[in-house]
């Protein structure tokens, strides 16, 4: 149950405004708790460390809350607070809250269960980028809601409720999303695609499929990819994975259109972002665009490997030396000779993972559920899939049959033996 507004205002008029000049000190980490504080006016900055080697942790502005921990025990503060312009801080004492959770316990337990899950998210924002070097910007919050109620996201965030909860839902292997640029702009390569495709079928608005295009672009180019936060690791089929992009791709859509993150009356991550898609279309084929994409990489840097190796067995093509069977010593035969069987061996592995990618260029887009096309308009597999193609570079094509395709993992489990091939060849190198 929510605090009520008149509860909320007797607790906050309960404090004072307190002025700091820009580069004052609010408190230092490992001092007491005294106060809870809210930004009034200009700019605090939120480090953690020793002076000369500390990490910021996030940038708070107006109407930003903090020091919210006094409300729930009394450890010493974890981070400190310095103002980077001139500053006014409304302070509410710990005296305050101790009365609270003395005169109206249900109140103040109602407040800290409201505390607790913004810490939450703040906590895990403040792992991240210590972790990325980056800081962000913590101004205000905005509500999103879904079937199972209202939540509250920092309004810099692109991403929305249902890659929150996605986030609580998955924390599995703490890897996220934005670490494989390559499967981010896949995904915004179907997404694109899908919009193409769409808005030439005239199920899509013009301007609706404009937007959610320019967005894509955004992100193929490299922009936004910190607002991808799931795990890389999840349940559900990989829909909290499709749901990130969509709220991503649609929170920055309406703001090329004008409007604000989370007004999803103008456009909808499920309705427009998503129209005409699955999970089970759009994932598995940005999947398999972007491992053909990170393979291009591995094999690149393996024809280096090879170019060398074969360079050394020129090199060494007169030193002789002895060739050994069964760890022991047997026939005479030269060192650019060894080589030159390692380069071999590294072009098999090539061979080996360029035609399992081959199978990757058989995609399901149009297939939405289970194969059959339901709820996307007649035509539009193989004109989305002509798009993928366009946007994307690679010559990839509508698979013979959906439903085959939509259930189908042979090409993955093509892809992990060529991978391991490869591997166990690389090992008898060294």
């Amino acid at each position: 149950m929510a605090i009520a507004a008149d509860e909320l205002a007797a607790i906050i008029g309960q404090g004072s405004s307190h002025a700091y000049p820009a580069g004052a000190w609010l408190f230092h980490e490992s001092t007491p708790r005294l106060w809870m504080g809210i930004v009034e006016e200009g700019e605090v900055e939120i480090v953690r460390g020793n002076h000369g080697s500390s990490t910021r942790l996030a940038t708070l502005r107006r109407g930003s809350a903090f020091s919210e921990g006094v409300l729930l025990d009394d450890l010493p503060h974890s981070a400190s607070a310095v103002a980077m312009t001139d500053v006014r801080v409304w302070r509410i004492p710990r005296a305050v809250f101790e009365r609270l959770r003395a005169e109206k316990p249900e109140v103040f337990y109602r407040m800290v269960g409201h505390i607790a899950r913004r810490l939450s998210g703040r906590l895990a924002a403040a792992n991240e980028h210590l972790v990325s070097g980056k800081s962000p910007v913590v101004e205000t919050w905005r509500k999103e809601h879904d079937l199972l109620g209202e939540r509250e996201l920092p309004d810099t965030a692109y991403y929305g409720v249902q890659t929150l909860r996605g986030m609580e839902n998955f924390p599995i292997s703490g890897i996220p999303l934005h670490h494989f640029g390559h499967f981010v702009r896949s995904l915004a390569y179907v997404k694109k695609a899908a919009a193409l495709a769409n808005k030439e079928l005239g199920v899509l608005l013009p301007d609706r499929a404009d937007a959610i295009i320019a967005a894509c672009d955004e992100i193929i180019a490299g922009k936004w990819h910190d607002h991808f936060t799931i795990d890389m690791i999840q349940g559900g089929a990989g829909t909290s994975t499709n749901m990130n992009a969509n709220e991503v791709i649609a929170n920055r859509a309406l703001e090329i259109l004008g409007h604000r993150k989370g007004q999803y009356e103008f456009l909808h991550p499920n309705d427009d972002v998503n129209r005409s898609q699955s999970t089970n279309d759009a994932y598995p084929t940005a999947i398999k665009l972007g491992v053909i994409l990170t393979m291009r990489d591995a094999t690149s840097a393996l024809r280096e490997l090879k170019a060398a190796l074969l360079a050394k067995a020129t090199e060494f093509s007169d030193v002789l030396k002895m060739g050994r069977t069964e760890n022991q010593d047997a026939v005479p035969m030269t060192l650019g000779q060894e080589f030159a069987a390692y380069a071999a061996t590294i072009k098999d592995g090539i061979r080996y993972i360029e035609r399992a990618a081959e199978e990757f260029l058989d995609v399901n887009m149009g297939a939405t559920a289970v194969g059959t096309g339901i709820n996307s308009p007649p035509g539009y597999a193989p004109l989305c899939t002509r798009h993928l193609a366009e946007v994307s570079g690679l010559p990839v094509r509508l698979a013979e049959n959906l439903v085959q395709s939509t259930q189908d993992s042979g090409s993955f489990s093509l892809m992990s033996g060529a991978m391991k091939t490869a591997a166990v060849q690389l090992s008898k190198i060294c």
